[in-house]
């Protein structure tokens, strides 16, 4: 079968994500294979390509918004854990956390997410940049049957993530919310928050980006170094660079929240305490728990919330993540598998 791997990290211009043919993987006990039907494309994956995360073990398939079909179920668990019934054909889908260990304090509280023994699709193990993959059956998400792979794959990641990081922010309805960057993630916040009657800014360079901000609905629009007339309640960062903090707290009243959507990020400048001062909160998200993957999909569905993609053919990765590391790429960037 067809897969990309990363063999050796470097600079996506050089092309380390390189297309191998290897052989079909088997499911284990408690797994499943998945044909793989679109996977989308995230910056968490063009981080590993470069090297600015680094999995235990090379060459890795990356991918974790991965929508498919159950093509071979392995043996059961002894211990059961299986999400859904699974059936041969059922559409699934696969996020980027991918199992737990489901018995320390943080998988025992809810916060699986913070399990120090969990594993992540497309870094751990091969992810959804291929014509198959293995998948555990306690990571398979429910995903509707008549669903468009490449419009839904975005939920996966860019919108389980991003509505863990609105969360994180202590949105409340009607707020005035600030959105850092303007991407895959936070056009589908956008729609969230507007659901939720709230106002937002959205501050970024792109001016392909703010036209689309527009379109989706927000309020005000402009460049990271400008404000808006009023101070915002709470804002959200999607981009990876580290002043962008320090623009938000100028920017958020007191007792706001700056909540953090980057698994990697430039070093923080030195951060004046006066722009701490008066009880301001700055947050990070990390990954998200299968039951804000629930939630997220349930809310998407209530509020009929689309995704802008453009769709990638399978010798298209290399190029689509190039566009993605210039911040070329409107809404997200989808890889068609079938």
């Amino acid at each position: 079968m067809r897969s990309y791997q990363v063999h050796k990290q470097g600079p996506i211009e050089a092309n380390p994500l390189v297309m191998v043919e290897r052989d079909v993987e088997e499911p284990g006990i408690g797994q499943v294979r998945i044909l793989v039907e679109a996977c989308g494309i995230c910056h968490t994956d063009l981080h590993i390509a470069e090297g600015d995360l680094h999995p235990p073990n090379l060459p890795i398939t990356p991918g974790h918004q991965v929508i498919g079909k159950i093509d071979k179920i392995g043996p059961p668990k002894i211990s059961g854990n299986d999400r859904e019934e699974i059936w041969i054909g059922k559409k699934v889908g696969v996020a980027w956390l991918h199992t737990t260990c489901g018995t320390c304090v943080m998988c025992m509280s809810g916060s699986e997410n913070l399990c120090e023994n969990a594993k992540f699709t497309g870094f751990h193990l091969n992810g959804g940049f291929a014509e198959t993959m293995i998948a555990d059956t306690s990571a398979l998400l429910p995903i509707p049957e008549n669903c468009n792979p490449v419009d839904y794959a975005p939920f996966l990641c860019a919108g389980i993530v991003g509505y863990r990081a609105v969360k994180r922010a202590n949105v409340l309805d009607g707020d005035h919310i600030g959105l850092f960057g303007f991407g895959a993630s936070a056009h589908l916040m956008l729609q969230v928050l507007k659901a939720r009657s709230c106002r937002v800014s959205v501050f970024t360079r792109s001016t392909a980006h703010q036209n689309h901000a527009t379109e989706l609905g927000a309020d005000w629009v402009g460049m990271p170094d400008q404000k808006p007339r009023d101070l915002l309640d709470n804002a959200i960062l999607f981009t990876p660079a580290g002043e962008s903090v320090v623009r938000a707290l100028e920017r958020i009243r007191n007792g706001g929240t700056v909540s953090i959507n980057a698994i990697h990020m430039s070093d923080l400048p030195t951060i004046p305490y006066s722009l701490l001062y008066g009880e301001k909160t700055i947050t990070s998200v990390t990954n998200a728990t299968y039951q804000d993957a629930i939630e997220f999909l349930a809310l998407a569905e209530k509020i009929n919330l689309k995704t802008t993609v453009k769709p990638i053919s399978f010798d298209e990765l290399n190029a689509a993540m190039r566009d993605l590391k210039k911040s070329a790429i409107i809404g997200e960037a989808v890889l068609k598998v079938i």
